[in-house]
């Protein structure tokens, strides 16, 4: 009988100690977290100009790029750039395969409760692009007409909680959803849908880039201005602070504006 006592003693006293390390190992998991990382892995969709893309030597470039590059230049790390499926970025960042969403990315109040935001860099608006041929110059004239957008993007986000917008007149009620926006303009330019709900900064050097510009319509709609920001864990406070700080750093000593006109022309700061 003392020996089954001792027995359950032994096997609770083990059980305790089992819990305390893996307690530990939690702590010391999210003690990980929290610190400042040596090099950072950024990840972007790397078809998205001119904020993050290839180019036609396979050379990783962008306005994104060119700032990620000048912050952590400031904060005195080092960064990776890691391309990744767009619709699965705060899963990425969940997993710790990256550690910021830097491309392009909306802040809205869904992704406000899965990440931690930067400052605004930029501001942005959600557009309709239609070939001028077709004779659709606002948002209206797509009732039964057949919408695409990015899979996962801020625009089908707004797509879907505005539906009195799009989303109740369009076809089928829904858009063509596809992985990058260059697919998508593929489909726009050989009619197999009418319109493509699209960030306007994409757009417009899209078609700017394709000498295209003047063969289509940009509508802006009643969606309300996005602002860009780079998205981190909740619990890296530290990270997205050194963020916010070397971000101030370069538009005061007028880094972030020579980067701004080198791919926009203008210095698109948020005023």
């Amino acid at each position: 009988m003392k020996l089954r006592k001792l027995g359950v003693l032994m096997t609770v006293v083990g059980s305790i100690g089992l819990l305390a390390a893996c307690g530990n190992k939690a702590e010391n998991s999210k003690t990980k977290t929290n610190e400042i990382p040596k090099e950072v892995v950024m990840g972007l969709d790397d078809t998205f100009v001119p904020m993050g893309f290839k180019d036609k030597d396979g050379k990783l470039v962008g306005f994104d790029i060119d700032l990620a590059t000048a912050v952590f230049k400031e904060t005195g790390q080092k960064v990776k750039f890691q391309s990744i499926d767009w619709s699965m970025k705060e899963t990425e960042l969940d997993n710790g395969t990256i550690d910021v969403i830097w491309n392009g990315y909306s802040k809205t109040d869904e992704r406000e409760k899965k990440v931690l935001f930067s400052d605004t860099y930029m501001e942005n608006d959600q557009v309709l692009v239609t070939p001028k041929k077709s004779k659709l110059t606002t948002f209206k004239d797509m009732k039964g007409k057949i919408l695409g957008a990015q899979e996962g993007s801020s625009g089908y986000d707004l797509f879907t909680k505005q539906p009195e917008v799009l989303k109740d007149i369009v076809a089928d009620n829904d858009a063509v959803l596809y992985a990058s926006f260059n697919e998508a303009f593929i489909d726009l330019e050989n009619g197999r849908i009418d319109g493509l709900l699209i960030d306007k900064v994409y757009a417009d050097y899209y078609l700017t880039q394709k000498k295209q510009l003047d063969n289509y319509n940009i509508i802006k709609g009643p969606f309300e201005n996005e602002d860009y920001a780079i998205g981190v864990r909740k619990n890296d406070q530290a990270l997205v602070e050194k963020i916010n700080a070397a971000l101030k750093t370069l538009k005061d000593n007028g880094e972030f504006k020579k980067i701004s006109e080198k791919w926009f022309g203008e210095d698109v700061s948020p005023k």
